[in-house]
């Protein structure tokens, strides 16, 4: 129902997304798209570019009087770097860097100047997600859908004790205590580990990767689907986020420690409260058979170090044939914190397309009695008939 198109380079003049089949009737303005793009542009370990941008989204269409008219919605981005470069003799670039798509760029589109692959796969690119996720986020808010995020890890450093929730207002906590860490970490005595440890690193000329955890409140029961492998919500999901860079693992809920239980141990197990069914866990993260149980919805994407280091690697000069090392691309030390608000929008947006899809409707005002009328996890929206049946088949 929803997609959508980022275009443009890590250092060319501007950056485009174009958001198509977002319903009429959304209130939407610059401004709730540039709050995310200021916190991508946050967080510690991050490199000597944030210093230099001040994201801003223009909305150049689908969007009059303060609200979307149905149409394509087109998000532009300026790169103030742009001026650096614009009249500049570019030097050639012919030493691929390990872990980037210099190398890989120039086997697929047969590139004679690896800067070509960098421009395109560079994360600057992530900032038009950001800006498409704002959107996204802002129809989730409509129907009472917050997602938020923080960090559970970086290198060796983990917050102690953690573990997938039923209780919302836990997450919702834990989103603030986020927002006010440098390092994105709820938790205040592993934010001074972290702290320290990206320092370090900084001081090392190395890098650091970790882990980032997801949740959405508020997710009705009932979006995705059991019945073809690519309605799964789950699948969905772990496809977005596996396309942000550097993310090389996903799990929703507790999904790799829940490997390692007994099957009575590993399921959430169900109670009536008030004639409403709820869980005693959540290991499931949110989703069963593909499908949105009403529980917090939890998803964790591990993120390798980034692959620019100060520190040059052993590499080849493609010009010449010869054992070369790489040349430093200015980057970050620690992209981990800075990565949070761009997995949100990931998870935005396939939330935001899996809603449309439930709800139908062109506008908002045709899906909100929609929405109001979904099944909940309620015995009296759950009839049995209780009486033997046959498959029928002949």
């Amino acid at each position: 129902m929803l997609r959508f198109l980022t275009a443009g380079e890590s250092h060319g003049p501007s950056l485009t997304a174009i958001l198509e089949g977002m319903p009429a009737g959304l209130p939407l303005s610059s401004a709730d798209i540039d709050r995310d793009l200021a916190r991508r542009q946050q967080g510690y370990g991050s490199g000597g570019r944030m210093k230099i941008e001040r994201d801003h989204a223009r909305i150049t269409a689908g969007v009059m009087d303060g609200k979307t008219t149905g149409g394509p919605i087109a998000l532009v981005v300026e790169n103030l770097d742009h001026a650096k470069w614009r009249d500049r003799e570019i030097e050639p670039m012919t030493i691929p860097r390990p872990g980037h798509a210099d190398l890989t760029g120039a086997v697929k589109y047969g590139y004679r100047e690896l800067r070509l692959a960098l421009e395109r796969a560079s994360a600057r690119e992530t900032t038009m997600r950001v800006a498409v996720g704002a959107v996204c986020r802002a129809l989730l808010r409509e129907f009472g859908i917050v997602v938020g995020g923080y960090v559970l890890s970086i290198g060796e450093v983990s917050v102690p004790g953690h573990a997938s929730s039923p209780d919302q207002t836990l997450y919702q906590a834990r989103f603030a205590q986020a927002e006010a860490s440098e390092v994105r970490c709820y938790d205040e005595p592993t934010s001074e580990r972290m702290r320290a440890l990206i320092r370090q690193t900084m001081e090392d000329k190395d890098t650091l990767g970790g882990v980032i955890e997801v949740v959405a409140l508020g997710v009705p029961p009932g979006l995705g689907s059991h019945v073809h492998w690519d309605r799964r919500l789950s699948g969905r999901l772990a496809q977005a986020v596996m396309s942000i860079h550097a993310v090389k693992g996903v799990e929703i809920g507790d999904g790799f420690a829940e490997a390692r239980l007994p099957g009575t141990l590993a399921q959430d197990q169900l109670y009536v409260e008030d004639g409403a069914i709820r869980q005693r866990t959540n290991h499931a993260g949110g989703l069963e058979g593909g499908i949105t149980n009403g529980a917090p919805l939890v998803i964790r994407a591990a993120l390798k170090p980034i692959a620019t280091t100060l520190t040059p690697l052993d590499s080849v000069d493609l010009a010449t044939g010869q054992a070369a090392q790489t040349r430093y691309e200015r980057s970050d030390f620690c992209q981990v914190p800075r990565a949070v608000p761009i997995v949100e929008a990931m998870v935005c947006f396939v939330l935001a397309d899996a809603l449309i899809e439930k709800l139908g409707g062109d506008s908002l005002e045709e899906m909100r009695p929609r929405f109001a009328s979904l099944r909940r996890l309620r015995l009296a929206d759950l009839p049995m008939d209780n009486r033997p049946w046959r498959f029928g088949y002949e």
